[in-house]
């Protein structure tokens, strides 16, 4: 691409965001009994990642935020080849309304989540960090050994996918549910979480007192909800003692092992954009794990439809029993008898391996 084009293509992305930002501030929501804007319902997030919009941008995109029209319309193609696909079988294969999706909201055209660096890449971490991220041990580093708890991460043992990991898109069970009372907000995630969020009230944890999704309180600044969350569990994937373990702040099988400092917080604003529609930020900081912070942007879209069941992650759960004995297995034995060894071959059978 020859410099004037990538101009063009920055310059068209500036507009569209500035159209954005008009239409933010343009709508009025409805207001709740008390008062407050009104974010009450049942948000899932889930065609972001079912379109494939990453949450880290190409390199060879640069800084430029839209999709051209060559690029959205291969993005709308495979839209509608996996909603030709969906099937009502207990496995459903494809998806329902993603093409319908794709063209009725400007953020279908996003090439990346990230917004800030400008070049929609996560910030490289620093010394320490990264010297504990690449010593971080996980079900998802190939050819790691699994001999104990200890050597899987907090989202394989059905503890936390971590935050804000757990306010991003999912391959599966993206649903976020909002409740609202005087002086509260409750966000319910379908996959391991409810926020309980104080509005305008509440006093800072003690240091001492931290949680997988932290502590959050928030505030309203006009329409928009301000959401700041502090006292995330801090720790990594690297130590033995599973006291001193982490849950990460970004999604992907390349990035659970990234540490958590105990200075690490977020800043969150959601703000409604129309009647079925909020505009979700996220900023997090880490001031001891990325040499600098940054920003996720997300379009809500209500779903009267969508249902959330219990995520039941822990229960008759038999995979951490099967990865350990399979694991043990291998190193004992050799490649065919670690071939043998997979989950689906019948190691629920098998009674739960003795701690080392």
């Amino acid at each position: 691409m020859n410099g004037l084009a990538r101009r063009i293509l920055v310059a068209a992305s500036a507009l569209v965001l500035a159209q954005a930002t008009a239409a933010q501030s343009a709508y009025t929501p409805g207001r709740t009994a008390w008062g407050d804007p009104d974010f009450q319902g049942t948000w899932p997030i889930d065609r972001i990642a079912d379109s494939g919009i990453p949450l880290e941008r190409p390199e060879s995109f640069g800084d430029r935020l839209l999709l051209n029209d060559q690029e959205f319309a291969a993005r709308l193609a495979a839209a509608r080849k996996s909603d030709a696909g969906v099937t009502r079988d207990v496995v459903e294969q494809g998806t329902s309304g993603l093409a319908e999706w794709l063209q009725s909201t400007p953020f279908a055209r996003r090439s990346s989540l990230l917004v800030a660096p400008a070049n929609g890449r996560v910030p490289p971490l620093t010394p320490q960090a990264e010297a504990l991220y690449r010593a971080g041990r996980t079900s998802w580093k190939p050819g790691q050994p699994i001999d104990w708890v200890t050597d899987l991460d907090s989202y394989d043992r059905c503890v936390s996918r971590g935050f804000p990991t757990s306010m991003l898109p999912f391959p599966y069970n993206g649903g976020i549910r909002v409740f609202q009372s005087p002086g509260f907000v409750v966000l319910q995630l379908e996959v391991l979480g409810t926020r309980i969020i104080p509005v305008g009230h509440g006093e800072q944890w003690p240091d001492a007192v931290r949680g997988w999704l932290g502590q959050s309180r928030g505030r309203w600044e006009g329409d928009t909800l301000v959401i700041e969350t502090t006292n995330l569990v801090a720790g990594d994937s690297a130590a033995n003692d599973v006291t001193r373990r982490a849950a990460p702040p970004l999604q992907g099988r390349t990035r659970v092992t990234i540490p958590v400092s105990g200075q690490a917080s977020t800043v969150e604003r959601l703000t409604r954009t129309g009647p079925n529609t909020i505009a979700y930020s996220v900023t997090y900081t880490d001031p001891e794990a990325f040499t600098a912070p940054w920003t996720a942007e997300l379009e809500w879209t209500r779903n009267a439809d969508y249902r959330l069941y219990e995520f039941a992650c822990h229960e008759g759960n038999q995979q951490v029993r099967n990865m350990i004995v399979a694991s043990r297995a291998q190193r004992k034995s050799g490649p065919l008898v670690a071939a043998a060894a997979r989950p689906e071959d019948g190691l629920g059978n098998w009674p739960v391996p003795a701690k080392p």
